[in-house]
């Protein structure tokens, strides 16, 4: 956590950071500038992910004169995600923004997601939709479609743009998630479970015009496994039977009837020891005995989690008596047609 003293900024920025070294001084700038307009004070927690070609030092240079640029300089590199965690564990302001530091992602649109969370107190998180991508056809917007459908159908969280890292939030919906592994691609994801109202504004997008990109194809075999898993956590976090045991019934059932029919066989004086549909039984009735097992073992697990006070078990806002009476009084704002 921060230990800075000075006063808590309204807007933390949180950029993850690897060898982006020429990109730095001009992202820095577009930052600058992009909220030198606002009312709204302002951080910048720019994470360097382990870089290698100078990021490090280049991020020193510019905080030394910028004094809203706190650098966070990881050990080595870790990933997207952890950098990205590294970040949120250090903000202070009660919004946060993300980007890329690539310069594709435009600082300027920050406002824009900013105004959206300041006008719509229903809405608490901004998603960027990069409508007019300026990226190569086959291999980065071909897979990106399939994924953005293939993740909205999954999850049920409907975004047109799941890799925009242009993002806004409420304080609180980040404080409720935690980043591991490679989930940074479904944070939209991971904020709905933790009870977030999700807006989509569409955003500009420019080409790389320094530095290499960090992706390729391979990551799309890499989403399908933790799209897996982000299904997972949503559905069944708190009844792994269901998940388990639902498996382990459709195994079961027709396992044991199968047993039955070759037991009815052998009481009617049939051979069934050499028969293959014998070993199928038992090894249908044997899988699903297991998976059973394994959805006990996980409910044990998660009343062990929850009672030595693990993730709270739901997010709640307790309105009061007062507020009540003023949004009463208050006409009803309207329905944002993007929220999901």
């Amino acid at each position: 956590m921060s230990t800075d003293r000075s006063p808590a900024p309204d807007v933390s920025i949180v950029v993850p950071i690897y060898n982006e070294v020429d990109n730095l001084p001009d992202l820095v700038a577009r930052i600058g500038a992009a909220m030198a307009g606002q009312a709204l004070g302002f951080e910048l927690l720019a994470v360097d992910d382990g870089s290698t070609d100078g990021s490090r030092e280049r991020l020193r240079e510019l905080a030394a004169s910028t004094p809203w640029l706190r650098p966070v300089l990881l050990a080595r590199n870790y990933g997207q995600s952890s950098a990205l965690q590294a970040g949120f564990d250090r903000v202070r302001g009660r919004y946060v923004v993300t980007l890329d530091a690539d310069l594709q992602n435009e600082p300027g649109d920050i406002p824009l997601l900013l105004a959206r969370l300041e006008a719509d107190p229903d809405v608490d998180m901004v998603s960027g939709w990069r409508k007019d991508r300026q990226d190569a056809e086959l291999s980065r917007k071909l897979p990106s479609r399939i994924a953005n459908k293939l993740i909205s159908s999954a999850t049920g969280v409907h975004l047109h743009d799941y890799g925009c890292a242009l993002k806004a939030y409420r304080r609180p919906i980040i404080d409720r998630i935690r980043l591991y592994g490679e989930l940074h691609r479904f944070i939209p994801s991971l904020a709905k479970e933790a009870g977030a109202r999700i807006a989509e504004v569409p955003v500009r997008h420019h080409a790389r015009t320094r530095g290499v990109s960090k992706y390729g194809i391979d990551r799309t075999f890499r989403v399908i496994l933790d799209l897996i898993l982000i299904v997972f956590f949503m559905r069944y976090r708190q009844r792994p039977l269901h998940a388990f045991g639902g498996l382990g019934l459709w195994l079961t059932a027709p396992g044991v009837l199968i047993l039955l029919w070759l037991l009815l066989q052998k009481l009617l004086g049939e051979d069934i020891g050499g028969r293959p549909l014998l070993l199928v039984g038992v090894m249908l009735l044997l899988m699903g005995a297991q998976l059973i097992a394994a959805g006990l073992i996980g409910e044990l697990l998660i009343r062990v989690y929850h009672e030595a006070g693990g993730a709270p078990q739901f997010h709640a806002t307790e309105v009061l008596r007062d507020e009540q009476a003023n949004q009463a009084r208050a006409p009803a704002p309207p329905t944002p047609t993007a929220t999901v």
